[in-house]
């Protein structure tokens, strides 16, 4: 209600100052024509009724509904169009008073152009002004500006508009050959992103703004490694469908995150499969509080699932997720318990009561320096924990189930990795015989920003003042976002026709080193001088490079370009249960054998000593 009583007055003292505009036209016409102005009946009809004219044509062309802060050329235009109609009804009146007002009709409407544009263009005219004077406050945060598009355009605008910001833009770089030594909104554009480091030190720069929202991932990489080579902070713009959506306004500037310099776009996935085949089924996901598992059980809830079940071990995860699905969905059918996948009897009693018929399979155990030093635990859990679970939806008939694997399952060189092998060998086999099931895996990289992830460690090292630690300079990863993990997980049950793995096209492998160093560069500290970069040596069961695929496995397309399927491996059915077999028991005896073991299991796994 508030605002509304705000327009109204807005408009009330818009309508005001034409009025004001209107008679001051009038008058100087007169003045200009005649040298003066005699006060008759005809000049007080002539001047009522160009009172309703110009009131109806700045109402019919909207001149009374302009944001002042943005008003511009399309406002412009529309003043002229309402002054040209109203110069053509003076014309006409000037002929029914015998033609005294023809020749001041032109002039006129000449000043109540200009004094209608003054009005509107008052607000901006201010501001410009304000800020000209701004420019001399030695405080300012001097601004280099990437990008000198629509983005760039809106940003260095808002800049110059508002007391929120306290950026000065010294220059702007574009790669448009066409705009360089051009200017937007008085700043000039000074070269390409390939100047960037000898503008920044031309001009004292503090921080770059990075305003290429719809810039491909790569561009936006390779913009990210060059502001590396300055000593300046850098933070980019939001994408421009979040500003039009009203996510985020143009000040929202961030720090550039990790994700940022990953080099590629991130994975879509087709929702229309993914609510086809989730909604109005029970689905079951295991490990359902972790990283994985959560953001699974958040997507799962937004396709209207018959029911959700969240099953997990440990208590304060799924209470979390619990309650945060019960907020944002509160009609979902939403079930949680908390259960060890490694309990057969257990598994066999949720699977009978519940009837699952999608399965998520993402409890296990991950980090890979813990699991070498208990690799028996491993076992019982990833191995045996699947297969529980894989079993019982064979047994009970559940329609799909999709086993969360990992890069790391690919000529494993640690443990955890070859359980996870194991078990996409284990889903293999039963897929291959179930009649009712559709069994596949999900194989992705490290996922950025879940349990164990080291851009959160980096991150953390950094705001503490370092040192940042890397195991080795030239170890090397594939990355994606949980978000992305997700969509594939959920890609694969739609595709899912049994037995197959699922694999993730994650772009080029990063170095760890460079996105530690990136990092620290890009948060405007140097690295080794105001934070170290130590490097530890790898860890137990640590290899230098993630590999995607086997050998032996080939490489199939899906419909989703960046979504691959890996040809399965023939696998000796009988030899595969006879290790189970032993495995079973000497995890239960407590070997410490069992690296030994699952080595002869998986012939790419090779331990180390």
């Amino acid at each position: 209600m508030k605002n509304k009583y705000k327009k109204i007055l807005d408009i009330a003292l818009l309508a005001f100052l034409d009025l004001i505009s209107i008679s001051a036209s009038l008058v100087l016409s007169l003045l200009i024509v005649h040298a003066k102005v005699e006060p008759t009946m005809d000049l007080l009809y002539w001047y009522l009724i160009n009172l309703v004219v110009v009131y109806v044509f700045f109402a019919v062309f909207r001149l009374y509904f302009i944001v002042f802060t943005s008003v511009g050329i399309v406002d412009t235009l529309r003043t002229l169009c309402a002054v040209l109609c109203v110069y053509i009804i003076n014309v006409a009146l000037s002929l029914i008073f015998d033609g005294i007002y023809f020749r001041a009709c032109s002039i006129y409407c000449i000043f109540l152009f200009i004094f209608t544009l003054l009005i509107r263009y008052f607000k901006r005219i201010y501001i410009a002004v304000r800020y000209s004077i701004r420019r001399k406050n030695k405080n300012k945060i001097r601004a280099l500006i990437v990008g000198g598009g629509n983005a760039g355009t809106m940003l260095i605008r808002e800049i110059q508009t508002t007391d929120k910001i306290d950026y000065l833009p010294i220059c702007v770089v574009d790669d448009d050959a066409d705009k360089l030594g051009k200017n937007i909104c008085g700043v000039n554009i000074a070269g390409t992103t390939a100047d960037i480091p000898s503008l920044a030190e031309k001009y004292s720069i503090d921080e770059i703004l990075i305003a290429m929202p719809a810039a491909p991932k790569a561009d936006v990489k390779r913009v990210y490694n060059i502001c590396a080579k300055t000593n300046c902070k850098v933070k980019t713009l939001p994408g421009i469908y979040q500003i039009v959506s009203g996510e985020a306004s143009v000040t929202a500037l961030r720090e550039v995150r990790i994700t940022d310099l990953l080099g590629r776009d991130q994975v879509r996935v087709n929702l229309d499969e993914i609510m086809g085949y989730i909604e109005n089924r029970v689905v079951l996901v295991t490990g359902g509080g972790g990283s994985i598992g959560s953001e699974l059980s958040r997507q799962i809830a937004s396709h209207s699932p018959k029911q959700l079940i969240i099953l997990d071990i440990y208590e304060n995860n799924a209470y979390d997720i619990e309650q945060e699905l019960k907020r944002h969905y509160p009609e979902l059918n939403l079930l949680v318990l908390i259960a060890s996948i490694r309990d057969k009897t257990k598994m066999e009693d949720v699977f009978k009561k519940y009837s699952p018929e999608i399965v998520f399979n993402a409890a296990a155990h991950k980090h890979v320096p813990l699991m070498e030093t208990s690799p028996n635990e491993a076992v019982k859990n990833n191995v045996f924990g699947t297969l529980n679970v894989a079993t019982c939806a064979d047994k009970f008939n559940a329609k799909v189930f999709v086993q969360i694997s990992t890069d790391k399952a690919v000529n494993p060189t640690n443990v955890m990795g070859a359980t996870k092998r194991i078990c996409e060998m284990i889903i293999q086999t039963i897929g291959k015989h179930s009649k009712n099931t559709k069994f596949v895996a999900v194989r992705f990289g490290n996922v950025l920003g879940s349990n164990g992830s080291v851009i959160p460690l980096f991150e953390k090292q950094i705001s503490e003042g370092g040192p940042v630690t890397v195991t080795h300079k030239d170890i090397i990863r594939y990355f994606m976002t949980i978000p992305e993990a997700v969509s594939l997980v959920l890609q694969a049950g739609a595709y899912a026709k049994g037995g197959q793995i699922f694999v993730l096209d994650m772009g080029e492998p990063v170095k760890i080193y460079d996105l530690a160093y990136n990092l620290i560069k890009l948060s405007g500290l140097e690295p080794d001088v105001d934070i170290e970069i130590k490097c530890t040596g790898l860890r137990p069961g640590e290899k230098l490079y993630e590999e995607r695929l086997m050998d032996e496995e080939g490489m199939d397309k899906t419909p989703n370009g960046l979504i691959n399927i890996a040809k399965p491996i023939e696998l000796n059915e009988q030899f595969l249960w006879d290790s189970l077999d032993k495995l079973q028991k000497a995890a239960k005896d407590e070997t410490t054998q069992m690296k030994q073991l699952v080595a002869g299991l998986v012939t790419t796994y090779k331990p180390q000593v």
